[in-house]
């Protein structure tokens, strides 16, 4: 027990899962504020089929830096990959308010991309909160990590409506001070105080990821991760358009982002306990439950109310579907390739994102919003029928 306790001394652990809360909060309030404005920004720049580019084009950042983030990490560390990681995405941020200054749809994409790696790196923040804390503790530090999106959720829209015009060039403030905020959380990655990861050594750096993708139980956190990701980017995304198509407000457009964004965060705060106190698999099924609400929803009209709700569940179900699969991801990662995994995983996971949000709105424009809709719900039930067999085998093997 002694050990336990000089491993992870309280004052610093609370301390390291603050900041990276914090730290979460800026990455999510740049991500928001992108998420209400760029497809719009895209639109006016170029047309509404490539309105979503830019957005793809941060996800693809993301996903080509994953594997080299994780490199970094292993070898210098957590904080100063968390520090250049954010000074980029500010560096990026600036860039993007040039682009919109200039009128550039290409300089726009291409600052996109800056953000993506901001975002990569915030990728790695639940991680490191669930390697700063006991075993015991991984899940409710992950999760509370993530409450720091609740604080972008407020933040974030309300910023792109108070900024929206402070120049004659629409939106160039609001990424002028998501430049400040990307700052702000190159600060706090100073003030962490994170180990070093484990690094593998002899045959076990070796095994290949391919032996681990034929367990069931890590096939599955994969799975639950892009399936639930991928799906919750794709309907996200196209709601912006799907807004304006209905004769929307940017007010009322920012106003469902937020709700939305809050949605996805503000269970943060009790997931990790329903997981130790249910289990991960009832958690992940009720997050697929809330999706196919929010599907319900969205395909029975398309009033503010309508997106508002739609939209919040969609949320929530994002919540305890990614929430359990990070946990899930964590117990069944092998000690010492926890980088390598993880940027496996999160690779998978933009590389999904990427391709549905470049097509999202050509899929919208071909298909409507209610048809959208209706096909997200197949993969999203194969996906609960895997959750609950596996939920169902692993009941019957726990007398053994």
């Amino acid at each position: 027990m002694s050990n336990q306790k000089d491993a992870f001394p309280l004052p610093r652990m609370y301390r390291n899962v603050l900041l990276l809360a914090l730290s979460q909060a800026a990455v999510m309030t740049s991500i928001s504020l992108v998420l209400a404005s760029s497809v719009l920004i895209g639109a006016q720049l170029a047309s509404p089929a490539w309105a979503t580019v830019p957005l793809a084009a941060q996800y693809l950042g993301t996903m080509l830096v994953l594997y080299p983030v994780a490199q970094l990490i292993n070898r210098y560390g957590h904080r100063p990959v968390f520090c250049l990681g954010a000074l980029i995405g500010a560096l990026g941020l600036a860039m993007a308010a040039l682009a919109i200054w200039l009128g550039s749809f290409v300089l726009f994409s291409l600052a996109g991309g800056l953000i993506g790696v901001f975002n990569a790196v915030g990728q790695y923040y639940r991680f490191a909160a669930a390697d700063a804390v006991p075993l015991e503790r991984r899940s409710s530090a992950i999760s509370l990590t993530l409450s720091g999106g609740v604080l972008a959720a407020l933040v974030g829209p309300s910023l792109a409506l108070w900024t929206r015009h402070a120049l004659p060039a629409d939106f160039s403030a609001s990424f002028l001070a998501l430049c400040l905020i990307a700052l702000c959380a190159a600060w706090l990655a100073t003030r962490m105080q994170l180990a070093l990861p484990e690094v593998s050594v002899g045959s076990e750096a070796k095994q290949p990821l391919v032996s681990l993708l034929k367990r069931p139980d890590f096939l599955l956190a994969v799975v639950v991760g892009v399936v639930g990701y991928t799906l919750m980017n794709l309907l996200m995304t196209a709601t912006p358009l799907a807004m304006m198509c209905s004769k929307l407000s940017f007010a009322e457009t920012a106003s469902v982002i937020q709700w939305h964004v809050v949605a996805m965060f503000a269970p943060s705060f009790f997931t990790g306990a329903l997981i130790q106190r249910f289990g991960v698999f009832p958690v992940m099924l009720l997050g697929g439950g809330c999706v196919l609400a929010c599907i319900a929803v969205a395909v029975n009209g398309e009033s503010l109310g309508h997106f508002e709700l739609s939209l919040i569940l969609l949320g929530i179900g994002w919540n305890f579907l990614y929430v359990g699969a990070t946990a899930r991801l964590v117990e069944c990662c092998p000690v010492g390739q926890k980088a390598r995994v993880q940027a496996f995983n999160d690779s998978l996971v933009f590389l999904a994102i990427a391709g549905v949000t470049f097509n999202s709105g050509k899929l919208l424009d071909e298909f409507g919003w209610a048809a959208l809709n209706l096909y997200s719900a197949l993969p999203l039930g194969l996906v609960m029928l895997a959750i609950g067999w596996q939920w169902l085998a692993s009941r019957r093997a726990a007398p053994a």
